[in-house]
């Protein structure tokens, strides 16, 4: 296994153990993340205030990643799937009340001098959307 593949191991690692600052020591100070469906935020404050609300109103667990990457080390990818509990309700999205939810998900990722230095994450919202507002 390549120092990329193991540095995004990591990370997923920290995130499954609801380690923040784990996540946040695998970025670059200026990390570029591209939210699903949302906008583009930089640097690892931005990055934290997100981990904050996404503690708040998720509780998540990934499962079966998969983790790829290029042969020089600068470009990945990831697949699982989200294994989820929608805790509180969420800026703009369905009222909360403890569902769960499973679907699959991905990212993409730069990494520059042993860091996360983009992550572009994806998965299917509306997907998402229909498993939480189901009776």
């Amino acid at each position: 296994m390549g120092a990329t593949e193991e540095l995004i191991r990591r990370y997923y690692d920290a995130f499954n153990r609801a380690d923040w600052e784990g996540m946040l020591a695998c970025l670059d100070g200026d990390v570029a993340h591209d939210l699903n469906q949302g906008e583009r935020q930089v640097g690892t404050d931005a990055f934290r205030a997100f981990l904050a609300r996404m503690d708040h109103c998720y509780g998540e667990q990934l499962r079966d990643i998969v983790v790829m990457a290029s042969a020089d080390g600068t470009r990945a990818a990831a697949e699982y799937v989200v294994q989820g509990t929608y805790k509180v309700g969420d800026e703009g999205m369905p009222p909360a009340r403890g569902q769960s939810y499973m679907l699959p998900g991905g990212a993409f990722f730069d990494v520059r001098n042993g860091r996360i230095a983009r992550v572009t994450n994806y998965y299917n919202l509306q997907d998402w959307i229909a498993q939480v507002s189901a009776p």
